[in-house]
């Protein structure tokens, strides 16, 4: 719609940086401030005022440093146009397609920038609906930026949103019935993690024949098949995050980061101390011990197990699958 040297208001446009299903984004320049900025020009021009303006109200409710931000929008010459911040770097979808499956910590570095990015989206009721990595930007320092939230909406404006809008390989089952909630973004996060784990989707675009499978969990394999080097303790998290069952899945983008973060922290180191005799010691804790200690197990929470062999939930502190047999 746009072509390069064009200057467009007070912008001139640099050269074309790609185009979706809903727009084309141009590089271009703030003449007034010699600033690079992004522009993008959705296809259907021929919408309502309100609907072409959706996205840049959606993304200014949203301020976020692993957000693309909004800086305005215009319309010039009949042609409605969003500006953003132009984010130097690559998608994340073009890092897996050149490096293949990424190592372990800087996976997970992405994975709670990108959790990070969709909790605050999630907090102010906002649905992504398209979360791959196609929409996430990598600066060259390595910072994740969430984009396109064009296919966004508020959670309450319905019980859900009521269409089926996403990329199929990385669409919740539900979302094939038009019934998107929070949890299908962190199964859209599951299947981009699966994805920087593996150098592979853990299925490719589901055929009609194949919803029954996917609505039950019978297409994804655990990542830990494709890349046996994947901690456990991931490969669990992963297979959580892309229940198909929703109940079963994490609810919120807070709750896998906090798995996430769980597993990176390392494991605190016991304090010696010299041993000495206590006159209590023969009589048993005393009371105010046993209350702490028994606030300290309620406290304790079960993390689901999966085989990293079949997938299937596994019984607690359970060592072999009932499924497969497989030692765990």
């Amino acid at each position: 719609m746009f072509f390069r040297g064009q200057t467009v208001g007070k912008y001139r446009i640099l050269s074309p940086l790609g185009s979706g299903g809903f727009g084309s984004v141009y590089l271009a320049e703030d003449t007034w401030i010699d600033k690079k900025v992004a522009i993008k020009v959705p296809h259907r021009q021929n919408l309502d005022f309100g609907e072409l303006v959706q996205e840049p109200r959606l993304l200014a409710s949203l301020s976020h440093p692993n957000i693309v931000s909004v800086l305005t929008a215009e319309k010039q010459d009949d042609v409605f146009f969003i500006v953003m911040e132009y984010v130097q770097g690559d998608t994340l979808e073009a890092v897996i397609e050149r490096e293949g499956l990424l190592d372990v910590t800087r996976a997970l570095d992405y994975t709670c920038q990108i959790a990070n990015a969709m909790d605050h989206a999630h907090r102010q009721g906002i649905i992504h609906r398209d979360l791959r990595p196609g929409n996430v930007l990598v600066t060259d320092q390595g910072m994740c930026k969430v984009a396109d939230f064009g296919t966004s909406r508020f959670l309450e404006i319905a019980a859900h949103g009521t269409t089926v809008i996403g990329s199929p390989p990385y669409m919740a089952p539900e979302q094939f019935q038009g019934k998107a909630v929070f949890a299908s973004d962190i199964y859209s996060l599951g299947v981009t993690m699966y994805q920087m784990f593996t150098g592979v989707l853990p299925y490719n675009t589901p055929l009609p024949s194949d919803l029954e499978k996917l609505m039950n969990g019978e297409l994804a394999s655990p990542p830990k098949l494709k890349n046996p080097r994947l901690p456990k303790a991931i490969n669990d998290i992963v297979m959580k995050a892309i229940a198909a069952d929703i109940p079963s899945r994490y609810q919120r983008a807070a709750d896998l980061l906090d798995a996430v973060l769980a597993f990176r922290a390392p494991a605190p180191q016991p304090v010696k101390r010299p041993w000495r005799p206590s006159p209590a010691a023969a009589n048993g804790p005393s009371e105010d011990v046993q209350d702490v200690q028994a606030r300290l197990k309620a406290r304790e929470t079960v993390q689901p197990k999966f085989c990293w062999k079949c997938g299937k939930a596994q019984p607690a502190r359970a060592d072999v699958c009932p499924f497969c047999s497989e030692q765990q």
